[in-house]
């Protein structure tokens, strides 16, 4: 009687287990979705500078410094300080002093960064570029700053190099050594690049006919991210009240 409930209570943590992991994947792909958003957004309405993609912004500066033309090269660092501002920011917000007042930074984040893109969709065109990159360089490392875990393992929401290594990696392994794990990582991975994709996607087509409005898109995404991140909160205390329940028939 007891190896039967015990096999039930295992069972049924599986399944928690299981529609917790489902869920991450999905805010996983509906955050990489808005990291290709925005710098489809941010280069094709904000002369050619990238919100989350530092390294395309740094490519850029040394060429545009190789060519002479300082002006064009200066206006690829401000969202590089902005963005390693953001990443300091969200590393004070996880120091002990910070933590017993803002226990959940996650949801901090996205809430933050769903009113910032919703005012930016309010600035007309004539507000100068480098004051909209920069406000969204600072809320993107603040995201990837604070979505670091795909389940198990390290990932990105607003690139796709490290992402798209580890795939590669995982998909190796798959093939050639026959291993599952490596196939359901490499799954999982490819979720997220192909969403990065289309969020490149989509960013560029709502930008060439909506414009600057076109951000309030991604504030709907992210918007949608939230909603699932708090139903995932609320799921914690209710599995912990279940697990106790059952652990408590076993022993009497």
């Amino acid at each position: 009687m007891l190896t039967n409930k015990s096999s039930y209570f295992l069972q049924l943590t599986k399944r928690f287990k299981k529609a917790a992991t489902a869920n991450s994947v999905i805010l996983g792909i509906l955050l990489a979705i808005v990291g290709g958003f925005l710098d489809a957004y941010t280069y094709i309405s904000r002369n050619g500078v990238f919100a989350n993609a530092q390294s395309g912004n740094i490519v850029l500066l040394g060429v545009k410094a190789a060519q002479g033309q300082w002006t064009e090269a200066f206006l690829h660092i401000p969202p590089i300080v902005a963005f390693i501002l953001g990443v300091a920011v969200t590393e004070t917000f996880k120091q002990p002093r910070f933590v017993s007042v803002l226990p959940d930074t996650s949801r901090i984040v996205l809430l933050l960064e769903i009113v910032v893109l919703i005012i930016v969709g309010f600035l007309p065109s004539s507000v100068p570029n480098m004051l909209v990159t920069v406000t969204i360089s600072f809320v993107a490392a603040l995201q990837v700053s604070s979505f670091r875990t795909l389940i198990k393992w390290s990932y990105n929401t607003t690139m796709t190099t490290g992402n798209l290594r580890t795939a590669s990696q995982a998909a190796y392994y798959a093939i050639f050594k026959r291993d599952e794990n490596a196939a359901y990582q490499c799954l999982r991975f490819t979720a997220i690049i192909l969403s990065f994709l289309s969020g490149a996607l989509l960013g560029s087509i709502s930008t060439f006919n909506l414009g600057t409005k076109a951000v309030w898109l991604a504030s709907a995404i992210l918007f949608l991210a939230f909603v699932i991140l708090n139903s995932e909160s609320q799921k914690k205390p209710l599995k912990s009240l279940i697990s106790k329940a059952f652990f408590i028939k076993l022993i009497f």
